[in-house]
């Protein structure tokens, strides 16, 4: 699904039509624009994690590494957020129909749960060690330093709670922080619910007998 509706965004964008995550059209600025655009939003991003992380799973069930534990935490702490600053922050801001609504359902209110879900069932478990954890904010903490920057050159901002130029640096800054803080909260969550389930190496050996 996720897949499906990354794909309907791509072309509804491409086409000139309305963007999932703000609700905004844009014909005037060229295809490759919009698509930057597009691809600068945390949810879509977060998204796409999930996808290659799930695509990877279905590939290679017992796949190990700490790239991979580092990928497949990343994209469910990424998408947990996703799915909560929205429906907090973000879901009375924007207004969509057709497949532009369809696309925000399944990137903010089927992804978040569904990934969760997955991962409560088919694991991979006990791979969230302090290191992994760690590594899991890379990708975010790169994501808000190209947001800054690319703010900064374009004066383009993916959401108004970081939009510099409305609310200004202290303000942003202070967003960013407490959106950083609910993710290590999330994370801490995460890591303690993975070392009380069973290994998933158990889970498979009793499935077996």
């Amino acid at each position: 699904m996720i897949i499906a509706a990354l794909t309907t965004q791509i072309i509804l964008l491409v086409l000139g039509g309305a963007d999932a995550n703000s609700g905004r059209v844009d014909p005037q600025s060229s295809v490759a624009s919009r698509l930057v655009r597009a691809f600068s939003f945390f949810t879509v991003d977060s998204n796409v994690l999930v996808a290659v992380a799930c695509v990877g799973l279905v590939l290679g069930p017992g796949r190990e590494g700490r790239m991979w534990r580092v990928l497949r935490l990343t994209s469910l702490l990424a998408i947990l957020i996703t799915g909560l600053v929205f429906v907090t922050v973000l879901a009375s801001k924007v207004h969509l129909s057709g497949a532009a609504l369809w696309c925000t359902i399944a990137f903010h209110y089927v992804a978040p749960p569904a990934t969760f879900l997955g991962w409560l069932v088919f694991g991979p478990r006990g791979q969230t060690d302090w290191r992994t954890l760690a590594w899991s904010f890379a990708w975010p903490l790169a994501w808000i330093g190209y947001t800054l920057v690319h703010g900064a050159v374009t004066d383009w901002y993916p959401y108004p709670f970081i939009d510099i130029g409305a609310i200004g640096y202290p303000v942003a800054l202070r967003n960013i922080a407490v959106v950083l803080a609910i993710g290590a909260v999330l994370a801490l969550a995460l890591r303690w619910i993975d070392r009380h389930l069973p290994a998933r190496r158990a889970v498979t050996a009793e499935a077996g007998a």
